[in-house]
């Protein structure tokens, strides 16, 4: 079975990041897609309780058979990438498993804890982006570049970031556009990202 790992802060969850599980699994890409939501510690600004985001995201895969989340990225053996995609194989290493990789973060690739080592054991399915040299990226990758897959799959315009802003300003209409009702109806309850 091809495995996707979507890592990420989800913060919140939105529409995109299940679209573009939908879109990789309906075009073949993958059988499964598997989020792990990083830890509270991260080292990024304005993230929420790990519970929340875990939660939200829950509540956005609902009805989705081959969509999960799983809670390593919350554990201290989960804490980077590397450890995160070992999990995966030592429970099933019949798997293929892919990292779902936007091209954003490739651009930074090189300066993740143990990059080489996820890009000679694993699968990189990377998700493009507008403003990116792909050339460029391809070129200072060249020596994994059987391990890198750039997927094609519908542009993606939402971002975590500009959701929290529009909560901020209290801008609900735009964010019920961009969010699944479910996780909506938590974010406003809850209270967060005010």
């Amino acid at each position: 079975m091809k495995v996707g790992i979507f890592g990420g802060c989800f913060n919140p969850p939105h529409k995109m990041h299940r679209d573009i599980a939908l879109q990789l699994i309906k075009k073949g890409y993958l059988d499964k897609v598997i989020y792990v939501p990083t830890a509270t510690t991260y080292k990024k600004d304005g993230i929420i309780d790990f519970e929340d985001r875990y939660n939200m995201l829950k509540i956005m895969i609902d009805g989705h058979d081959n969509i999960e989340v799983d809670r390593i990225g919350c554990e201290s053996y989960g804490e980077y990438t590397f450890q995160v995609l070992d999990y995966f194989h030592e429970k099933n290493a019949d798997d293929e498993l892919y990292f779902i990789c936007g091209i954003d973060n490739l651009h930074e690739f090189d300066s993740w804890r143990n990059f080489e080592y996820i890009l000679e054991n694993y699968r990189l399915l990377v998700i493009d982006r507008e403003g990116f040299d792909r050339g460029e990226l391809w070129k200072r990758f060249e020596k994994y570049t059987g391990n890198l897959t750039l997927a094609k799959i519908e542009p993606v315009k939402v971002a975590s970031s500009s959701i929290r802003a529009s909560v901020k300003n209290r801008q609900y209409s735009e964010i019920e556009k961009v969010l699944d009702k479910g996780v909506y109806d938590y974010l406003v309850q809850k209270n967060l990202y005010r």
